[in-house]
């Protein structure tokens, strides 16, 4: 038997109806059928899903798999059985109650065997979601994860080289119940010859269900640090200390802490506060840096900055002033080549916040009429660098600048 080009593997729980457009967009694929094997694995549905899947296996063109489990409780234990028996040459995980977009295998397979990528992208819209969006800006046949914005994301529906896998033993960790993809999908960034991004064709449609399964289930804010803790130690067990790692950093530190310290924060006992503190603690020690803190804006730099300092006593006012959509009053100086952003507690003597929090960078500066972007080698900025440099690695200190 020919080995087929890839395997969609497709893990399915209480799938129905969504199941059917799912399986139909499959069907609809124009990869010769030969060429696609199907395995889809039924994780202990109630609902007529796994009976929809026989149904889908007894008369689809391609050949598929359908394998009934006991419910093992979140998506990693079925995508791993999955991999387990897939033939294909490449992978690509289907979510059951997802479409596939039109040709989106073929095209994507095509991507990847013209470039001799290991990874690649197709890109997604939304139907009743909201999808990243920061990586379609254009098509590139081969990219890496330093190098663009495809650290933002990091769910599992991509096409993966099965044979990246399989040389590094790679599955989905199934002791984590959210997040689990974040961290197969940056390991095989990170061990990819070569990422492609199909940016000009849809290829994968990620459909919001009405009755709201597709959210993760609830376990409490626990789970999201989890979840940023095993992010942070992959990335930091994979790429050495420096401004490379820093880059990757600022994902988990935005898409996975900083929510929360948003606004569910203000509704936040005194407790759970105290408690999120606790969990952020080592996570902050371990891996804050002055070079993340630079990658952020002022308001998500501050708050983890108030954070990483212990001062709960502090974040609540500029997680209020956020949430209300205020906007921080600018300060220029230097001639309008230094801009500051006067959210709470900028240059409170009592507080004793540096300047250097509130300092915006030149991306979110231009926005401001008056600021005028100083020269690279302009000694304001040659003086920041200095200041940067002489800052600990743990972050911004709390002295006043």
């Amino acid at each position: 038997m020919t080995q087929p080009d890839v395997t969609v593997i497709i893990g399915a729980y209480e799938a129905m109806p969504y199941l059917l457009e799912c399986l139909a967009s499959v069907e609809a694929q124009t990869i010769d059928p030969g060429r696609l094997e199907v395995i889809a694995v039924d994780d202990g549905s109630t609902d007529g899903t796994g009976r929809c899947l026989e149904e889908f296996a007894a008369r689809a063109p391609m050949a598929v798999t359908v394998v009934r489990q006991d419910n093992s409780g979140g998506p990693s234990g079925p995508r791993n059985v999955g991999l387990g028996k897939a033939a294909g040459r490449y992978v690509f995980f289907l979510d059951a109650d997802d479409r596939l977009g039109p040709e989106a295998l073929e095209r994507m397979v095509a991507m990847a065997d013209r470039n001799g990528t290991d990874v690649v992208l197709g890109r997604v819209e939304g139907i009743n979601r909201t999808p990243p969006k920061s990586m379609w800006g254009r098509t590139l046949d081969r990219t890496d994860v330093f190098s663009s914005n495809i650290k933002f994301t990091l769910s599992a529906q991509k096409l993966f080289r099965r044979e990246l896998l399989e040389r590094h033993g790679m599955r989905f960790d199934e002791s984590l119940w959210t997040g689990e993809d974040a961290l197969f999908t940056m390991e095989a960034y990170l061990r990819a010859d070569g990422v492609s991004v199909l940016a000009d064709h849809t290829c994968y449609y990620l459909v919001g269900r009405e009755d709201g399964k597709h959210v993760t289930k609830s376990g409490g804010y626990a789970l999201r640090f989890d979840s940023a803790r095993a992010l942070m130690n992959l990335i930091a067990e994979m790429v050495p200390a420096g401004p490379a790692r820093d880059a990757l950093m600022v994902r988990p530190f935005l898409i996975t802490l900083l929510p929360q310290f948003g606004p569910k924060y203000l509704k936040d006992g005194e407790e759970v506060r105290r408690h999120k503190f606790e969990l952020a603690k080592p996570l902050m020690d371990a891996y804050w840096t002055a070079e993340v803190a630079r990658r952020l804006r002022v308001h998500e730099r501050l708050r983890l900055h108030l954070v990483a300092a212990g001062r709960p006593e502090l974040l609540a006012d500029v997680v209020q002033f956020v949430k209300e959509k205020k906007q921080a009053a600018p300060v220029l100086e230097k001639r309008g080549t230094r801009l500051y952003l006067a959210y709470p507690h900028f240059r409170s003597r009592e507080a004793g916040l540096p300047d250097s929090l509130f300092l915006a960078e030149p991306r979110e500066a231009r926005a401001f009429e008056g600021y005028r972007e100083a020269a690279a080698n302009s000694l304001p900025r040659r003086a920041l660098r200095k200041i940067r440099r002489m800052l600990p690695s743990g972050g911004f200190g709390t002295a006043a600048a």
